[in-house]
Parts: structure tokens; sequence; C-alpha cells
């Protein structure tokens, strides 16, 4: 290693992200239940529109994302000049770290959220500051006693990622209107569109400038293979973000298949429908055998066992019987397994194995 050529401080002490396991070894065919994606896939107007961009491949994309920007906001609402489209909401997520926060300064999140977190916040340079939940749900008490005068950023995730919890529109209006007047409330709604009638906090983005909002087009659109992603703002915000963003950051297959994806809103209802209905069916299955889990309202479920050994004793159980689920001890959780919500044949064969596993006929 040569001393004199280093990376910024913070960058060596990022741990690898890790993402969910897609096979299992011996096993064919395994069913991937560990990173949260449709089990529907896309909609036929997505993989339609993805066919259609073959022909223009040759083309640059568009750079200010004009027809994408105008489906979101029609079918959501809002004002298209405050949308700011990214490779994934991962995208939008970094570039409001690098933007605001750096050295000396401090960004905030919950001690269960996701793990990219961190990772944003350590490559600005900036100080990664963990607060505590209460019984796996996010304590605007507990943000607020953290916060200070270092506070630049303040990650909520609602629905969160990994327990699925979710906490009322009320209470994220309280956080944003006492946290500290230099502290961008970011709010991750990557899960927002399995919520009925959840507009992710579109309307106090409207009615504040300390709060923006992403969305990802990776969950109930089946776009996860594309990385698409979105984010809502006050002005001086997304017009940070645009500045540093690159012009082409998205393909045009991905802008197509993105627009394409938002107009087909019933297939999105219907991806919500059978969420819904099968997540409170494997919850209530699981329960039955001992496995509790929270209320959650995204397209998972955190099924907690007695102890950490329990837990990876079943997902063992669960791989050789082809199943991948999440462990989710990066994420302080190690008694707890992940497990996302299929089709209704996957979440009778999940049901099943873990009954099979506690012994239970």
């Amino acid at each position: 290693m040569n001393d004199a050529i280093r990376p910024q401080p913070g960058i060596l002490d990022i741990a690898l992200y890790e993402g969910g396991g897609s096979h299992v070894a011996g096993v064919a065919n395994a069913l991937k239940l560990s990173s949260n994606e449709n089990p529907f896939g896309p909609s036929d107007r997505a993989k339609e529109a993805v066919a259609k961009s073959a022909h223009s491949l040759h083309r640059y994309p568009s750079t200010d994302h004009a027809s994408l920007r105008a489906a979101i906001a029609e079918v959501h609402g809002l004002d298209a000049a405050r949308i700011v489209c990214g490779a994934g909401s991962g995208e939008v997520l970094a570039s409001l770290c690098q933007a605001y926060a750096g050295p000396r300064d401090e960004v905030l999140f919950t001690e269960h959220s996701f793990l990219m977190y961190p990772i944003y916040t350590l490559s600005a340079g900036a100080t990664p500051v963990v607060v505590g939940e209460r019984e796996r749900t996010v304590d605007i008490d507990a943000i607020l006693a953290a916060s200070s005068r270092r506070t630049k950023l303040v990650y909520l995730a609602n629905p969160a990622n990994p327990t699925g919890t979710m906490i009322s529109a009320a209470e994220i209006a309280g956080l944003a209107e006492n946290l500290p007047p230099q502290a961008l409330l970011v709010l991750d709604g990557a899960y927002a569109e399995y919520v009925e009638g959840y507009d992710g906090g579109a309307a106090l983005v409207d009615t504040r400038n300390n709060v923006v909002m992403t969305r990802t087009s990776r969950r109930s659109y089946g776009l996860g293979g594309l990385r698409i992603g979105w984010g809502y703002g006050p002005k001086h915000v997304i017009d940070v973000l645009n500045r540093i963003r690159g012009p082409f950051n998205l393909s045009t297959a991905q802008l197509e298949a993105a627009e394409a994806a938002v107009r087909d809103q019933d297939f999105v209802a219907k991806c919500r429908s059978e969420n819904t209905r099968m997540r409170s069916w494997l919850a209530n299955a699981l329960a039955e055998i001992g496995v509790p889990s929270d209320t959650s309202m995204a397209n998972f479920i955190l099924a907690r066992f007695a102890s950490q050994d329990e837990a990876e004793a079943c997902d063992s159980f669960l791989q050789k019987q082809g199943l991948i689920v999440r462990r989710v001890a990066g994420y302080k959780l190690p008694h707890c397994l992940r497990i996302t919500i299929g089709d209704e044949a996957a979440c009778r064969r999940v049901a099943h194995a873990v009954a099979q596993f506690k012994g239970v006929k």
C-alpha cells in the first residue's frame, strides 16, 4: 500500500454492504425471498417500454428526465420542477449526504435502519449517530434528544427496513418541526407504495423547507434490475442535487421503463393488494407456530425467534428446503429473519418449512 495515496477520512471505516443471498450450494432453483423483490415482476407496459428502447440505445438519454418527472408529478400530484431522478433512490439518498454533510457534521439514523445510511455518512466524511428505537419502531423523542447544532441530516425510512414498522404522519411532522434549523429530514419511502393511501411525506414536503422524500421503482413496480428512483423536496434542495448528479445518470431504458411503470397504477394496486393479503396470512401462520412478528407495512415480515442460534438454525433449515431468506444480525437483530412476501405458493412453502423446523404438525 502506498501510504502517500490515501482515501478521504471515513472511507476505510466502511464495512462492505452485503445484499440478500440468491443461491444455495447444491440446491437448484432456490426460491429467493431475501431482497424484498416483487414476485410478480414488472408490468407488461414496462417490459414493452424496455423492448422499444432497444431501438435507440445508440442515442444519449435525456439529461433533464422531463418526461419521467412529468409522469411522476401527474400520478402523485406533485410539482415536476421539484422532482429529481436517480439510479435508484439510493443515488438520491447518497447525493443528499454528499451535498449537505461533511467533516465535523453528524448524520442521524435509528439502530435498526437501512445499512447504507452509515455508508453514505462515512463516504461524505461525516459522523454517524445511531439512535435507539422503541420495540423496533422509530422513537421521535430519541431522535430529537440526539440532535444538535452538528446535525445536518436525519434519515428516516417509513415503513422501515428491516422491521416493517411505521410511524404516523403526525409524528413525522412533529419531528420536522422540532429539528435544529440546519438539519434536513430525509424520508426514505422505498416501501411507501405498499401502504394504501400513504403519500410518502409529500404533503409535508409541500409545507416545509427542511423535508425531502425519496421513492423507488424497485419494489411494487418490479424494476429492481433497472435501478430507478426519485426524490421530491424544496426547490433549494432539488437545485443542489441537480448540480451534483451526473447529466446522464439514467439510461433511455431506465427512463422509458420507469415512465411506463409509473403510469400503470392498476398493476401497482394489484401488487399492493396481493402483498397485503399474503403478508397478513404469513404473519398469522408463523405466529400460530410460535414465531411472532411486528405489524409490517412493507413487502416483508421480520420473524422473531427465541435466540440467534434458533434463527440461524431455521435459516439453514430453510436453505436446505430451497428457501432463501435474510439474516439481519447486521441490523442488530440477530434473533430475527427477514422474509420477503412472495406469491401465495411461496408463502405457503415458507410457513410449512418453518412449521417443520419447529416440529409443529
